[in-house]
């Protein structure tokens, strides 16, 4: 029994859902969110709550369980995507390091040779703050939370003086460097 399946999700006012054959789209303020889901679980929409329901015997087949409880919470995403968004802070730390907006690119000094650009994807907003603040939001938590990796990956935080790119929230165990002898 899932414990987060369960529970009912609320639509709050201005949010509308249509559900065909496990596929949902959900429409709100800030955008449109579509997602299909596996046949193992049915979704209905009663009055303003969406229930997910299991289809099959859980004892039988334990992956139902799991099933129900992940789209249970995709579905809550959606919801919360297209009322509030999503927002992922990346901080540069570094003498030098520096981001930029352009247009619809985001460059950034890396201490590389050369200026990293980046596309800014489509139904992304990104912010730069001060030259080192980078600010990603966006309906979509999977796709803020990607493009929030990948722009991570370019110069990732090493451990001995901490410079790179990092999560705000993220906080980095520094390592002692070599002594001489």
């Amino acid at each position: 029994m899932s414990r987060i399946g369960k529970n009912p999700i609320d639509l709050p006012e201005g949010v509308t859902a249509e559900i065909m054959n496990n596929k949902i789209t959900i429409k709100g303020p800030k955008g449109e969110l579509t997602e299909h889901f596996t046949d193992k679980v049915k979704i209905s929409k009663k009055e303003n709550q969406i229930v997910v329901e299991p289809v099959g015997v859980i004892k039988k087949d334990k992956s139902i369980s799991a099933y129900w409880g992940t789209a249970r919470k995709l579905i809550q995403n959606l919801v919360d995507g297209v009322t509030n968004g999503f927002e992922r802070k990346l901080i540069l730390i570094g003498v030098g390091y520096r981001a930029a907006m352009q247009g619809n690119k985001l460059i950034l000094t890396l201490g590389y040779s050369h200026p990293v650009e980046m596309e800014v994807p489509e139904g992304l907003k990104v912010q730069v703050q001060d030259n080192v603040n980078i600010i990603i939001t966006g309906s979509n938590k999977y796709q803020v939370g990607q493009y929030a990796a990948v722009i991570r990956e370019k110069r990732k935080p090493e451990p001995y003086k901490g410079k790179g790119l990092r999560y705000a929230d993220e906080h980095i165990k520094h390592k002692v460097g070599k002594t001489g002898v």
